[in-house]
């Protein structure tokens, strides 16, 4: 394999991780100040909010994957 085809494939896979992260931190920052807002209204919202939070963690890890398939696919 050639240099340039190893590091365009090493800059898809940082592409595929970096904009997931970046849109997951994106909805998490919506997702989170309401969801803080709502439990400070009402405590018994602690559940729903944690549960709202952290689904847009899966943005990441399917970025994650798609780089991991990225590199072993092309490897």
């Amino acid at each position: 394999m050639a240099a340039e085809q190893a590091g365009l494939i090493a800059i898809g896979a940082g592409i595929a991780i970096g904009v997931s992260a970046l849109a997951a931190a994106w909805a998490e920052s919506s997702i989170g100040t309401a969801a803080v807002g709502a439990m400070a209204e009402k405590e018994s919202l602690f559940g729903k909010g944690l549960i709202l939070t952290v689904i847009p963690e899966t943005i990441v890890i399917f970025g994650l994957v798609a780089a991991i398939l990225i590199i072993g696919l092309a490897g």
